[in-house]
Formats: C-alpha cells, structure tokens, sequence
C-alpha cells in the first residue's frame, strides 16, 4: 500500500468511516471510474485543484463526476483569481498525484468547496491516494472530513 493511500485510509479511520479501499484497473476518467464500481457518473467525485493567483495556494473542488467546474463562479469563492495548478504544487499542498487526489489525508490544510450535486447521491465515491483506487461514503459526510464548504461553482 502507498504512503498516500494510507494516509487516506488513516484519514478515514480516525473520522470513524468504515470502507474498503477496491482497486481500478483502467480510471483516467471519472466515466472509467463509475463504470469500474458500477455507479453513476455524478457518484464519483473529482478532486479539482486549482491555483490562487495572488495567494499561490491550491483550492480544492470536489465536483460532481459529470460536471465541470467553472472559472468565474469559483474565482468569486476562493476570493482571488484561479488557475490550472501544476503537479508540483499539487504534490506539495495535498502529498498526492494528479489523478489520485483524495478529499481527505492531505499533508497540508486546504481551503475546499464541495459541488451540490454530490450530495443528491446517499453513497459516492472518491479517489484513495492514487489514481487507480477508490473508496465509497455517504456522501453526508464528505463536508464534515474534507472540512469542504457546499458552494455552486460549476456550469
């Protein structure tokens, strides 16, 4: 098991969540993801990291699998102007791999946003520390252990 996977697991179990950790084989896309655990696409849910412009700081928006999340509505969020941030500081703020992002077990604190339409689902689904592995939760209680607050900010 990675380092990064079981900090989540670790993550996980200090919140009082119960779940396994089940490995995908092929999941560069959150359709390959949903199809791998046989759920819908919006079940899913992808760990965006954007950059601060003026803070240098990554964001995290746990977006819904089907949507996108939108510039504009999240600048106004975080308060500052957003770009696509690189794998470095993405490595550096979270500890983990474009593509393995979890929502929880990061190294650094992060600011994050958590998409409404996740919590339309009783169980989703979320990266585990790499990205070929995924963990399933209520979807209730992803706000309280990714510490997200529930914003729109997607199209």
């Amino acid at each position: 098991m990675s380092k990064s996977m079981k900090r989540v697991k670790r993550a996980l179990e200090e919140a009082g969540i119960e779940t396994e950790i089940r490995e995908l084989g092929q999941a560069k896309t959150a359709q390959q993801a949903a199809d791998g655990v046989g759920c819908e696409l919006d079940q899913i849910a992808k760990s965006i990291i954007l950059a601060g412009v003026e803070t240098g700081q990554a964001l995290l928006f746990l977006t819904a699998g089907g949507n996108q999340v939108d510039a504009d509505k999240a600048s106004a969020i975080a308060g500052e102007p957003l770009t696509k941030a690189d794998a470095a500081l993405i490595r550096a703020q979270t500890g983990f791999a474009i593509g393995g992002v979890a929502p929880v077990g990061h190294i650094n604190p992060i600011r994050a946003w958590i998409d409404p339409r996740l919590l339309e689902f009783e169980e989703i689904w979320a990266a585990a520390g790499t990205p070929h592995h995924v963990f399933a939760l209520k979807s209730a209680v992803l706000p309280e252990i990714s510490g997200a607050q529930t914003a729109d900010f997607t199209t």
